[in-house]
């Protein structure tokens, strides 16, 4: 229901991961009960069938790209809607039962995509020791915590959670790394507007038709609405049929937006609304991309105001 706020959560587990550690900077997640599960399907199908309120999920990392199972499960099924959105650096660190010099680590253990982002880092640091391939950031904390392996790379969380001695930090050869997570909810009304907001489409274009994609891009354009983000998805049916996943600045409330949604849902094929959320800023001067001359919320306003006069015959 609009307005109440959700109090039980699940989350991409297993525990002590990333995720977790997005999921818990909101507060109600810190107040409210937290389930991981298994995999992003099954966090999604828990909302669905109303075993959970929300589900936190990964979509996106600054180097891996899109979280392609993600995508694919916000466009099958009964819809859903983002309400938020998380984002966090990821910040691997090393970590042991004890403190050891780096000589005497002979091999560490880590999820494939931690190793693959810290490659640089153990090749200089820890060059003699043996890379392990575990299941996930939480597995290689827990396997270090019980003396399986010297060392582990893991999350902050997950030194923090099973009391590893830290022995190093940031320790990742792209320092500036970010994942991004939604929250993810059954439909609802929308959070309220803020001035600095994101919404999220899914599109489906006519494949048969001359500059399908162009027309929807236009629409957006001629509205000097920012798009930030396109991404495409095949949509299982054949080669060359494809979704394309779009995020712009903007409320569904505002007008210029609203009317960019209508556009769309005339020439696409079909329009899935994914959500409209507060964008999060990373630093406090992050300003929203401004509207040019005359394509701005109050010039729209200003325009429907003066429309409206004239249909009623007020011309002066």
């Amino acid at each position: 229901m609009p307005g109440v706020p959700p109090t039980r959560f699940v989350f991409l587990g297993p525990e002590a991961t990333f995720t977790e550690q997005a999921l818990l900077t909101l507060p109600a997640a810190a107040r409210g009960t937290r389930t991981p599960s298994r995999s992003v399907p099954e966090a999604l199908d828990a909302v669905r069938a109303g075993e959970a309120d929300a589900a936190l999920v990964p979509l996106e990392n600054s180097v891996g790209g899109a979280v392609g199972i993600t995508l694919d499960e916000l466009i099958d099924g009964p819809p859903l809607t983002i309400t938020r959105e998380v984002v966090i650096p990821v910040e691997f660190v090393l970590g042991a039962r004890e403190a050891v010099p780096f000589d005497r680590i002979r091999n560490v253990a880590a999820h494939p995509q931690a190793s693959a982002q810290c490659r640089g880092w153990l090749r200089t640091h820890l060059p003699q020791a043996e890379v392990v391939d575990v299941l996930s950031n939480s597995a290689a904390a827990i396997s270090a915590a019980a003396g399986e392996y010297d060392a582990a790379i893991c999350a902050p969380i997950g030194a923090d959670r099973y009391r590893l001695s830290m022995l190093a930090e940031k320790i990742s050869d792209h320092p500036d790394a970010v994942t991004r997570f939604v929250l993810v909810s059954r439909p609802t009304a929308p959070p309220a507007a803020t001035g600095d907001d994101v919404t999220s489409l899914a599109i489906f274009i006519s494949h048969d038709r001359v500059g399908a994609l162009l027309a929807v891009l236009m629409e957006l354009a001629v509205r000097g609405i920012n798009l930030t983000r396109i991404e495409s998805r095949p949509t299982g049916e054949r080669l060359g049929r494809y979704a394309f996943f779009l995020d712009c600045t903007g409320h569904v409330s505002d007008d210029r937006l609203g009317e960019a949604l209508q556009g769309l849902h005339r020439v696409c094929a079909d329009v899935r609304f994914l959500g409209s959320y507060p964008r999060h800023r990373a630093v406090e001067d992050d300003r929203p991309v401004p509207a040019p001359a005359g394509l701005s919320d109050v010039d729209y306003a200003d325009a429907a105001e003066w429309l409206a006069r004239v249909r009623t015959g007020d011309l002066g």
